[in-house]
Protein backbone atom coordinates (compact mmCIF):
# COMPACT_ATOMS: atom_id res chain seq x y z
CA UNK A 1 0.00 0.00 0.00
CA UNK A 2 2.83 2.40 0.87
CA UNK A 3 4.51 1.79 -2.51
CA UNK A 4 1.20 2.57 -4.22
CA UNK A 5 0.84 5.86 -2.32
CA UNK A 6 4.43 6.78 -3.14
CA UNK A 7 3.91 6.19 -6.86
CA UNK A 8 0.62 8.16 -6.83
CA UNK A 9 2.37 11.00 -5.02
CA UNK A 10 5.33 11.10 -7.41
CA UNK A 11 3.12 10.89 -10.50
CA UNK A 12 0.77 13.63 -9.25
CA UNK A 13 3.62 15.90 -8.18
CA UNK A 14 5.41 15.47 -11.50
CA UNK A 15 2.24 16.35 -13.39
CA UNK A 16 1.52 19.45 -11.27
CA UNK A 17 4.91 20.74 -10.09
CA UNK A 18 5.00 23.75 -12.41
CA UNK A 19 1.49 24.82 -11.42
CA UNK A 20 2.30 24.43 -7.72
CA UNK A 21 5.45 26.51 -8.14
CA UNK A 22 3.61 29.29 -9.97
CA UNK A 23 1.03 29.43 -7.20
CA UNK A 24 3.82 29.60 -4.60
CA UNK A 25 5.48 32.44 -6.53
CA UNK A 26 2.27 34.43 -6.42
CA UNK A 27 2.04 34.22 -2.64
CA UNK A 28 5.60 35.27 -1.87
CA UNK A 29 7.15 38.72 -1.72
CA UNK A 30 10.57 39.83 -2.88
CA UNK A 31 11.98 38.96 0.54
CA UNK A 32 10.62 35.44 0.55
CA UNK A 33 11.83 32.58 -1.55
CA UNK A 34 9.12 30.74 -3.48
CA UNK A 35 11.31 27.62 -3.47
CA UNK A 36 11.01 27.44 0.33
CA UNK A 37 7.25 27.70 0.11
CA UNK A 38 7.22 25.08 -2.67
CA UNK A 39 9.21 22.69 -0.45
CA UNK A 40 6.78 23.32 2.40
CA UNK A 41 3.84 22.53 0.10
CA UNK A 42 5.48 19.33 -1.17
CA UNK A 43 6.28 18.21 2.38
CA UNK A 44 2.68 18.82 3.48
CA UNK A 45 1.36 17.00 0.42
CA UNK A 46 3.56 14.02 1.24
CA UNK A 47 2.36 13.99 4.86
CA UNK A 48 -1.27 14.31 3.74
CA UNK A 49 -1.35 11.73 0.94
CA UNK A 50 -2.53 8.92 3.29
CA UNK A 51 -5.58 11.03 4.20
CA UNK A 52 -6.69 11.44 0.56
CA UNK A 53 -10.23 10.01 0.48
CA UNK A 54 -10.92 10.03 -3.29
CA UNK A 55 -13.95 12.31 -2.81
CA UNK A 56 -12.54 14.61 -5.48
CA UNK A 57 -9.80 14.28 -8.05
CA UNK A 58 -6.28 14.11 -6.66
CA UNK A 59 -5.43 17.29 -8.57
CA UNK A 60 -8.27 19.17 -6.86
CA UNK A 61 -7.10 17.86 -3.50
CA UNK A 62 -3.52 18.90 -4.30
CA UNK A 63 -4.54 22.45 -5.26
CA UNK A 64 -6.66 22.83 -2.14
CA UNK A 65 -3.68 21.92 0.04
CA UNK A 66 -1.34 24.15 -2.00
CA UNK A 67 -3.59 27.21 -1.69
CA UNK A 68 -4.15 26.59 2.03
CA UNK A 69 -0.41 26.24 2.75
CA UNK A 70 0.32 29.39 0.72
CA UNK A 71 -2.37 31.36 2.56
CA UNK A 72 -1.10 30.14 5.93
CA UNK A 73 2.50 31.04 5.04
CA UNK A 74 1.43 34.46 3.78
CA UNK A 75 -0.51 35.19 6.98
CA UNK A 76 2.43 34.03 9.11
CA UNK A 77 4.78 36.29 7.15
CA UNK A 78 2.47 39.29 7.53
CA UNK A 79 1.95 38.69 11.26
CA UNK A 80 5.65 38.17 11.86
CA UNK A 81 6.71 41.30 10.00
CA UNK A 82 4.07 43.80 11.07
CA UNK A 83 6.13 44.73 14.14
CA UNK A 84 9.29 45.55 12.18
CA UNK A 85 10.14 48.96 10.81
CA UNK A 86 11.14 48.73 7.19
CA UNK A 87 14.04 50.86 6.06
CA UNK A 88 12.75 51.74 2.62
CA UNK A 89 15.48 54.31 2.01
CA UNK A 90 18.24 51.68 1.81
CA UNK A 91 18.48 49.99 -1.57
CA UNK A 92 21.10 47.56 -2.74
CA UNK A 93 20.94 46.93 -6.46
CA UNK A 94 22.97 45.02 -8.97
CA UNK A 95 24.55 47.15 -11.65
CA UNK A 96 22.19 47.53 -14.58
CA UNK A 97 22.89 45.12 -17.40
CA UNK A 98 21.75 45.84 -20.90
CA UNK A 99 19.00 43.44 -21.76
CA UNK A 100 16.28 43.09 -24.29
CA UNK A 101 12.87 42.78 -22.67
CA UNK A 102 10.15 41.58 -24.93
CA UNK A 103 6.74 43.22 -24.83
CA UNK A 104 5.17 39.88 -23.95
CA UNK A 105 7.54 39.40 -21.00
CA UNK A 106 6.76 42.93 -19.80
CA UNK A 107 3.02 42.25 -19.92
CA UNK A 108 3.52 38.97 -18.08
CA UNK A 109 5.46 40.78 -15.34
CA UNK A 110 2.74 43.44 -15.07
CA UNK A 111 0.10 40.74 -14.76
CA UNK A 112 2.13 38.88 -12.14
CA UNK A 113 2.60 42.07 -10.09
CA UNK A 114 -1.09 42.92 -10.39
CA UNK A 115 -2.07 39.43 -9.21
CA UNK A 116 0.12 39.89 -6.13
CA UNK A 117 -1.91 43.02 -5.26
CA UNK A 118 -5.27 41.21 -5.31
CA UNK A 119 -6.83 40.13 -2.04
CA UNK A 120 -6.34 36.48 -1.14
CA UNK A 121 -9.70 35.22 -2.41
CA UNK A 122 -9.40 36.80 -5.83
CA UNK A 123 -5.73 35.83 -6.06
CA UNK A 124 -6.55 32.16 -5.40
CA UNK A 125 -9.37 32.12 -7.91
CA UNK A 126 -7.50 33.90 -10.71
CA UNK A 127 -4.37 31.74 -10.26
CA UNK A 128 -6.39 28.56 -10.51
CA UNK A 129 -8.31 29.99 -13.48
CA UNK A 130 -5.05 30.87 -15.26
CA UNK A 131 -3.87 27.32 -14.66
CA UNK A 132 -6.79 26.19 -16.80
CA UNK A 133 -8.96 24.68 -14.08
CA UNK A 134 -12.70 24.58 -14.67
CA UNK A 135 -15.13 26.59 -12.57
CA UNK A 136 -16.27 23.32 -11.03
CA UNK A 137 -12.73 22.35 -10.00
CA UNK A 138 -12.00 25.80 -8.61
CA UNK A 139 -15.25 25.63 -6.66
CA UNK A 140 -14.30 22.25 -5.20
CA UNK A 141 -10.86 23.53 -4.19
CA UNK A 142 -12.15 26.73 -2.58
CA UNK A 143 -15.52 25.36 -1.39
CA UNK A 144 -17.56 27.69 -3.61
CA UNK A 145 -20.37 27.12 -6.10
CA UNK A 146 -19.59 27.23 -9.82
CA UNK A 147 -21.68 30.39 -10.20
CA UNK A 148 -19.85 32.06 -7.35
CA UNK A 149 -16.53 31.16 -8.98
CA UNK A 150 -17.68 32.64 -12.30
CA UNK A 151 -18.71 35.90 -10.64
CA UNK A 152 -15.44 36.15 -8.73
CA UNK A 153 -13.38 35.44 -11.85
CA UNK A 154 -15.17 38.26 -13.64
CA UNK A 155 -14.54 40.63 -10.70
CA UNK A 156 -10.91 39.54 -10.44
CA UNK A 157 -10.36 40.21 -14.14
CA UNK A 158 -11.87 43.69 -13.77
CA UNK A 159 -9.59 44.43 -10.82
CA UNK A 160 -6.57 43.09 -12.69
CA UNK A 161 -7.35 45.33 -15.65
CA UNK A 162 -7.51 48.38 -13.38
CA UNK A 163 -4.28 47.41 -11.60
CA UNK A 164 -2.44 46.81 -14.87
CA UNK A 165 -3.52 50.19 -16.28
CA UNK A 166 -2.25 52.08 -13.24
Amino acid sequence: MEKELESIFIETLERNKDRIYRICCSYTTEREDPRDLYQDVVLNLWKSIPSFRHESSIDTWLYRITVNICLRARNTYINKNKFFVKLESIHFRKPEEPSVVSEENELYQKLFEAIKKLDETYKSIILLHLEGLSHKSIGEILCLSENHVAVRIKRAKSRLLILMKS
